[in-house]
């Protein structure tokens, strides 16, 4: 089974936003990553708007290639936008406004008929609806009671452990998404990956898909943005055969 990139580039916008410029162009990035071999684009439309804004999302939904996968906050305001721009994906994330970025899972067990009630919601707009979780059982059980059809496991935690915390991470990893793959859901990871510690992650035949953003575009400045996506895309390849 192989396994899918998805690019997010909230970070094109950081830049652009910094300046309060028109440029970089997230159109020319976006494009830039499908012709590089990213399987879907992801875009993070904030509350605070950091950098992401509302035209950004409308303009890309015409222009996108592959895929958009649209992480959002569970809100009034940000279901109404998905529904509207109905993007292929929609990735339902947690969000405090004094965050640098997205610090865990969203915690589904505490809010399932409001999370139920929102997919119910996005599936009739014919969007696919993702839950970004920590590898928890009780948040896999309750995304299967909301009728999600796919989990994005956080791997931020994995990511910042090392030595024998990491290999605890991953096998914490490993068992939860096999666990969720049983009971039928797709299985996403993503979060705070990068060329060093993504191959074991990629290695999990349960996993379809791996979204990852602030690493590539950092390594962009380097060597480019299409050999930035290249790399991972190669890397992820090899870990799967």
């Amino acid at each position: 089974m192989g396994i899918y990139l998805g690019i997010n580039i909230d970070h094109i916008a950081t830049i652009r936003q910094v300046r309060g410029t028109n440029y970089p162009s997230l159109v020319e990035g976006a494009l830039l990553c499908e012709k590089s071999g990213a399987d879907s684009i992801t875009l993070h439309l904030r509350e605070d708007r950091r950098h992401i804004q509302d035209a950004d999302v409308e303009i890309l939904r015409d222009k996108l290639t592959t895929k958009m996968n649209l992480e959002i906050a569970a809100t009034d305001e940000m279901i109404a936008i998905a529904s509207k721009i109905k993007p292929q994906d929609c990735c339902l994330v947690p969000e405090k406004r004094e965050e640098l970025t997205t610090e865990g899972g969203l915690n589904v067990t505490s809010q399932i008929s409001k999370i139920r009630d929102i997919c119910i919601q996005l599936k009739m707009s014919n969007i696919i609806v993702s839950l970004f979780i920590d590898a928890q059982k009780d948040q896999i059980d309750a995304a299967k009671q909301c009728g999600a059809a796919v989990v994005e496991l956080h791997t931020g935690h994995y990511a910042n452990a090392t030595n024998e915390a990491q290999l605890m991470e991953l096998e914490r990893i490993k068992i939860m998404a096999t666990y969720a793959r049983s009971i039928g859901l797709q299985v996403n990871a993503g979060h705070g990956l990068t060329l060093g510690n993504t191959t074991n992650i990629a290695k999990l035949p349960e996993i379809v898909e791996l979204n990852i953003g602030h690493s590539i575009i950092s390594r962009a400045v380097f060597v480019g943005l299409g050999t930035a996506i290249q790399e991972m895309k190669n890397l992820m390849i090899d870990a799967r055969q």
